[in-house]
């Protein structure tokens, strides 16, 4: 089984620096997928309320026998549950929904500039911490402005900030901002739904590696220091994203990489992205 290393967080919790997302895996299905997920090794599971799978974390969990203590379980808050007591209600549903007394990680999933109620949601978080249903709280898709203001207004840095992070969406200024704050940059679609696996960087260093591009990319990830949540469905290629710990791309390589920033996302733009329900 590979050893995936730890990250520590800005709270001196510990978290794998790759996990298993679990974004567009069928609710009927995800039981088993998290199932095959852990019993190949993986121990972060990333779940949302808005994947409507939250129930299969602990389905899953308990169908591989592995104990809950030795995996990571993150949820998020969904744009429709922003507010204090909404966003409570929230937090409870998810861990009665995974049958789990406590979550390692919560984050509000996207900050819906446009209702304006993120930091009243961050509050929600901190007392939810406080109150022991959670061990680390965090964010997702916040950009610099947005971490500026709950740090400000509540004086609590997020331990995580989750973005989207590929070859053709690389983020550097974010990533800084999160730096800066000492904040853990966590990469969502990391491997940017396959765009770049024939780009040259890639297919090159794949040659020299005798790795997979996938690989290739999600061993980028774990070189600038980034946490990282692949998701496959296929039990061969889960165990394929976890085998990037043997082998080191080189600064050449790394720096071909960068070329291949485009700016273009897979996903929504966080500043402007409200949708709800």
């Amino acid at each position: 089984m590979t050893d995936i290393p730890l990250l520590t967080l800005n709270d001196g919790q510990t978290m794998p620096q790759l996990g298993f997302g679990l974004w567009q895996v069928p609710p009927d299905a995800a039981t088993g997928i998290v199932k095959s997920a852990l019993e190949t090794g993986y121990r972060m599971l990333d779940s949302a309320y808005f994947y409507r799978n939250e129930a299969a974390v602990g389905d899953g969990l308990r169908a591989a026998g592995v104990a809950r203590e030795d995996v990571f379980i993150t949820t998020k808050v969904w744009n429709g549950d922003h507010g204090r007591a909404a966003a409570r209600a929230s937090i409870e549903r998810s861990l009665k929904t995974m049958g789990i007394d406590a979550l390692d990680l919560i984050l509000i999933h996207w900050p819906v500039p446009s209702r304006d109620l993120y930091v009243e949601t961050w509050q929600a978080l901190i007392e939810a911490r406080q109150d022991g249903l959670v061990r680390s709280i965090g964010v997702s898709n916040f950009n610099a402005e947005h971490l500026d203001r709950i740090i400000g207004e509540t004086g609590v840095t997020p331990v995580l900030n989750q973005i989207e992070v590929n070859p053709e969406l690389q983020q550097p200024q974010m990533r800084a901002a999160n730096a800066e704050r000492n904040i853990l940059t966590q990469s969502w679609t990391p491997l940017g739904n396959g765009r770049s696996f024939d780009a040259a960087p890639i297919t090159q260093a794949a040659a020299r590696t005798g790795k997979s591009p996938a690989q290739v990319i999600l061993r980028w990830h774990v070189q600038l220091g980034l946490a990282v949540i692949p998701r496959s469905v296929n039990p061969e290629r889960q165990a394929q994203n976890m085998d990037v710990f043997d082998f080191e791309l080189t600064a050449a390589e790394m720096e071909a990489i960068t070329t291949l920033d485009v700016g273009l996302r897979t996903g929504p733009d966080p500043s402007v992205f409200k949708l709800l329900g």
